[in-house]
């Protein structure tokens, strides 16, 4: 005797498809999720006593406006005795600098004035996007685990978002942080470094805010990418076990 086995219903199927369909799309948010960021320092760390180089990271998370001035403020309570920024097209960097109460002792002798604030000027960053600012600092302090910094971002209607406020161990983050620059331990490859830094040539990039849009439309297509594998993956499984369980068995 031969029997066969119904196929699921056609509700069950639609249940398992809304399934992979929701999954996909919580997949896509977890990767769209850190394109909206804050005024950040990157990398996030270096060495106490160091010569390093960051980004100041600035994304205009507004969607009728363009930043087009940055404040950065360095701290005074811990100098860094050399400050220098790079070349950014379309952009005017303007250092000011404060005289110091305790000078900093250095092998070129004592620092009496320190940069303690850059406007970055002129140019524009678009919704969506975002323009890193280099600046080479050193050395580091050594009498601090951290180093934060505050901004000012300013839109051109006029809006001023403050990137002030402190972020506390254990507690939630503040809805605007001030950034932060984490110091580790001094390592004997970071004291060859600053050694040497002070000799090496000034390399000026075009980090124009177009490459940010370019960015951001590869994380796009990057997740895009992997939602559509997932529906196929979740579909061709139904189609699977539809024409498994559709067939004929022997009985």
């Amino acid at each position: 005797m031969r029997s066969f086995l119904s196929s699921p219903p056609r509700t069950a199927l639609r249940s398992r498809a809304a399934t992979v369909t929701g999954l996909a799309a919580a997949t896509l948010l977890l990767i769209a999720g850190p394109a909206s960021a804050h005024v950040t320092v990157n990398p996030g760390s270096a060495a106490k006593g160091s010569y390093t180089e960051v980004n100041v990271r600035v994304p205009n998370e507004e969607t009728g406006a363009d930043t087009t001035k940055i404040e950065f403020y360095l701290p005074t309570d811990h100098p860094i005795a050399s400050v220098s920024t790079e070349n950014v097209p379309g952009w005017t960097a303007t250092v000011q600098k404060t005289k110091l109460s305790k000078p900093i002792t250095t092998d070129d002798g004592q620092i009496t004035e320190a940069v303690s604030e850059i406007t970055w000027s002129g140019g524009t960053i678009k919704p969506g996007q975002f323009q890193d600012f280099a600046l080479s600092l050193g050395p580091l302090p050594t009498d601090t685990d951290s180093l934060t910094f505050k901004a000012l971002q300013t839109y051109s209607d006029g809006s001023v978002v403050r990137w002030i406020q402190p972020t506390v161990a254990g507690q939630a983050e503040p809805a605007n942080p001030a950034p932060v620059l984490r110091l580790t331990a001094a390592t004997a490859s970071a004291s060859t470094d600053s050694a040497s830094a002070s000799a090496r040539p000034t390399v000026t990039t075009t980090t124009a805010s177009g490459s940010s849009g370019s960015d951001t439309t590869a994380r796009v297509l990057a997740g895009v990418g992997l939602v559509v594998g997932l529906l196929g993956v979740g579909f061709g499984f139904l189609g699977w076990r539809r024409g498994g369980t559709g067939g004929r068995s022997a009985g």
